[in-house]
């Protein structure tokens, strides 16, 4: 890839964090995330989406899950001792977290807000999420996606 660089990933130099990005074709709107892991020649299993809540509380909360798979909200607001969680409006996605839907990443968001990924990333080798643009992924260690974001992992997903 050229030396192109997103918010993310200077996040991730900085942070001395090791990652592949990877860059896919696109128009201007964001494509589903299977086609996303179909574009990159990826294991769905190991493509993750960032979904953003906003709890009973008022706090937001974000959930990073497999392009495959859908949020439960109920286990969502469990994991994060929630009464319940509901997804933002999509017109709020920018405001909140400083990204474009498409293009919403759980690392650089405008706030550390807590970060729950699906139980099923500490297994793998490598995951991939947004690298905070439309076009570009971000390939690193679970462990270290885990640990830069301050998150956890949960079954979060029906």
């Amino acid at each position: 890839m050229a030396e192109f660089k997103t918010n993310v990933m200077r996040i991730l130099d900085k942070e001395k964090i090791p990652y592949h990005a990877h860059e896919y074709p696109h128009g201007k709107e964001a494509v589903d995330g299977i086609t996303v892991a179909s574009l990159l020649g990826q294991d769905p299993s190991c493509v993750f989406k960032t979904l953003v809540t906003k709890g009973e509380s008022g706090g937001f909360f974000v959930f990073v899950v497999p392009v495959e798979c859908e949020l439960d909200l109920k286990k969502c607001a469990k994991s994060v001792g929630e009464k319940w969680v509901e997804m933002i409006h999509v017109k709020d996605i920018t405001k909140v977290t400083g990204y474009v839907r498409g293009g919403c990443s759980p690392v650089g968001m405008k706030k550390l807000y807590p970060t729950v990924f699906h139980i099923t990333a500490r297994d793998l080798d490598h995951i991939m999420v947004s690298a905070g643009k439309i076009g570009y992924q971000i390939e690193l260690s679970p462990a270290d996606l885990i640990a830069v974001t301050s998150g956890i992992c949960a079954d979060i997903a029906r």
